[in-house]
């Protein structure tokens, strides 16, 4: 009955199976982030940033959209390590639209060198 629920079921086009999760404690380890995601469904893979722009973050890909969105609904604000979790759908449009920006910035830079243009 729950899966002819869910197969009828439409999800706005935002929400995918791959969370992007912010605020985490810089100490946290992958298998303390499964120990709290699992419990909403089986995860794929989890990604915890370790660089120093990325560290306080991490990307959660669950098996199942419903799993991903269950996760999201119950555990942004989720209170960890006295931080409150921040999670996020991932949106691969936004992340290429600021490569996209950049590379147009550096384009742009160089054609104004090119006919020396200064602004």
């Amino acid at each position: 009955m729950a899966m002819q629920k869910r197969a009828n079921l439409r999800l706005p086009p935002e929400i995918n199976r791959i969370l992007y999760v912010r605020n985490l404690p810089y100490k946290i380890t992958a298998e303390e982030m499964y120990d709290i995601f699992g419990k909403y469904g089986a995860i794929r893979q989890i990604r915890v940033g370790n660089t120093p722009d990325t560290r306080g973050t991490a990307f959660v890909v669950f098996e199942d959209i419903f799993d991903a969105k269950n996760a999201c609904d119950h555990l942004s604000g989720f209170n960890v390590c006295n931080r409150y979790l921040v999670v996020l759908y991932y949106q691969a449009t936004k992340a290429f639209d600021k490569i996209n920006l950049d590379k147009e910035k550096e384009k742009l830079a160089k054609t104004q060198a090119k006919y020396g243009l200064n602004t």
